[in-house]
């Protein structure tokens, strides 16, 4: 029996404008967020020195300040984090001096009770960081385009990677928008993400293309949107038990977790809720749409006339 799109009772590419605006809209607003805010960057990709403070009651940013005035210290960027506001993270763009560092320690622990965790990271090692983060996305990018062309076509695999930079820049987005500090758990995380979403991509994928041998004649777009409307669904059930699968021992880590995971789980969460929805509501369609007009411009070639 074969599937009727236009029986069905959502019809996923019939709304792809609506999926396709209501992304844009999100681009345009985490472009927004990203000009006036910017990333958090965590000294992993900055030189310099942070200093890591926990007290037992909430604290303000101006109350840190003049604790590191009085120690002759000018931290670039306080943020407070904690459900209590009780943990903040001072940012410092030089490192500090043996005696500055020996110092800050022994004023906090004075102030509250616990000396403070202080790390460094020297300006080159920063770069060389920040520049491997950058080449390891990259590279898992071309791959995942040279698989997905080799195993499928090339149409599919640049309709996954307008996905995944979808669901990387969503994560972006949403650690400016809340200021968590962007550090190498960040990136394990965005390169985690790939993984599930490009996973997700191919099972729709392999679905559509067992879907199009099945079908005797495609004759264009129509044809095309009933292809991918039947395998959505043929696959919906198995996406979204993976992802609450995986997400739900994320929210395990967020939660239950120590400070030190805390923002990958928090990515992870995000990234795979992002990386589903593309999937399902972005990638099929931008290829549904490109194919169609690939088999618009075959059709449309003067047939050569042979004597």
């Amino acid at each position: 029996m074969s599937f009727d799109y236009k029986k069905a009772k959502f019809n996923f590419v019939e709304k792809r404008n609506k999926f396709f605006i209501f992304s844009l809209v999100l681009i345009v607003v985490g472009f927004g967020v990203l000009f006036i805010k910017g990333l958090n960057l965590g000294i992993d990709f900055t030189a310099g020195t942070r200093i890591r403070i926990h007290a037992d009651h909430p604290i303000s940013v101006d109350k840190l300040q003049q604790e590191f005035e009085a120690i002759n210290l000018d931290p670039v960027k306080i943020v407070l984090k904690g459900e209590k506001q009780n943990i903040a993270s001072a940012r410092f763009d030089t490192e500090l001096e043996q005696d500055q560092v020996i110092k800050a320690k022994q004023h906090f622990n004075e102030v509250y009770g616990e000396a403070p965790a202080i790390s460094t990271v020297s300006p080159q090692v920063g770069r060389d960081l920040a520049k491997n983060a950058i080449l390891a996305v990259a590279i898992a990018s071309i791959g995942i385009v040279i698989y997905v062309w080799i195993r499928f076509e090339i149409l599919q695999g640049l309709a996954a990677i307008v996905a995944l930079l979808h669901d990387s820049f969503f994560i972006i987005a949403v650690f400016s928008l809340l200021q968590f500090t962007v550090s190498i758990e960040f990136v394990a995380a965005v390169l985690t993400i790939v993984g599930y979403s490009i996973n997700d991509t191919i099972v729709l994928f392999d679905r559509i293309r067992e879907n199009m041998n099945l079908t005797k004649r495609i004759r264009g777009f129509s044809d095309l949107s009933n292809i991918v409307n039947q395998s959505i669904y043929q696959t919906l059930a198995r996406s979204i038990n993976t992802v609450l699968t995986v997400v739900i021992a994320a929210l395990a880590l967020l939660i239950f977790g120590n400070e030190a995971i805390r923002n990958f789980a928090f990515a992870l969460t995000v990234g795979l809720v992002a990386g589903t929805y593309s999937s399902i509501f972005i990638a099929a369609q931008l290829w549904a749409i490109w194919k169609a007009r690939a088999l618009k411009h075959v059709s449309s070639k003067p047939k050569e006339n042979h004597a």
